[in-house]
């Protein structure tokens, strides 16, 4: 089967600039007090829901990944690109990482009790979020739980150029209604939404859904 264009880019882009990327933010760890609020949420229901297994999808160098697991939740990342996966296992060794894409996970059905992907749904196109959000409600279990963080917008943004190296990324900011929507119609039941305002050198506000696959589902 054919790779689709935007994952052959997403990958090769991030394979050249994986190295200048951890160097320009070594420290960048979650999305400040909001988003480290979300992520905290989503750990104590993978907790309360008897503690994982849990999947980051397009866990890059692995900040988040690791960020949860200090939080006690048991989990792996599954990311695209080879050179930050390594840089992810070289961070967290004690982690594992895979590669792989979250248009088709190497999961069994209803194998995880979370999923989380940190704003890596933003490298998909939206007429291709049908089919992820189908796909994460297929390896959640009943009851499993989903968080989804993204930038908030109608355009999309796309990168020739990245720490010097010519590149083809595209950074798709997206409706929250939009994305609430399609994750209903894959399946899922939405329980907080939080949209907050830019901060920094940010341009667009930025959105976290939280939602879990129901135990009838």
């Amino acid at each position: 089967m054919t790779e689709a264009t935007f994952l052959r880019d997403t990958r090769e882009g991030y394979d050249k600039i994986a190295g200048d990327y951890a160097e320009r933010f070594p420290t960048m760890l979650v999305d400040g007090p909001l988003g480290t609020a979300m992520l905290t949420a989503f750990a104590e229901l993978i907790k309360g829901a008897g503690g994982g297994p849990v999947v980051e999808v397009g866990s890059g160098a692995g900040r988040v990944t690791g960020f949860l697991h200090s939080l006690g939740v048991r989990l792996s990342g599954i990311d695209l690109s080879p050179a930050m996966l390594a840089l992810a296992r070289r961070n967290h060794p004690e982690l594992r990482f895979d590669e792989g894409s979250m248009t088709a996970l190497d999961l069994p059905d209803g194998s995880l009790t979370g999923l989380l992907a940190w704003y890596s749904v933003i490298h998909v196109p939206p007429e291709s979020h049908p089919e992820v959000f189908a796909e994460f409600h297929r390896v959640l279990a009943p009851g499993g739980h989903l968080l989804v963080a993204f930038q908030v917008g109608d355009a999309p943004l796309r990168f020739t150029e990245a720490f010097g190296h010519t590149v083809s990324l595209d950074f798709h900011r997206l409706s929250p209604d939009r994305v609430t929507e399609g994750l209903e119609k894959a399946g899922f039941r939405m329980d907080a939404r939080l949209v907050r305002e830019p901060s920094g050198d940010e341009k667009v506000p930025q959105a976290y859904l939280l939602a879990h696959r129901p135990a009838d589902g």
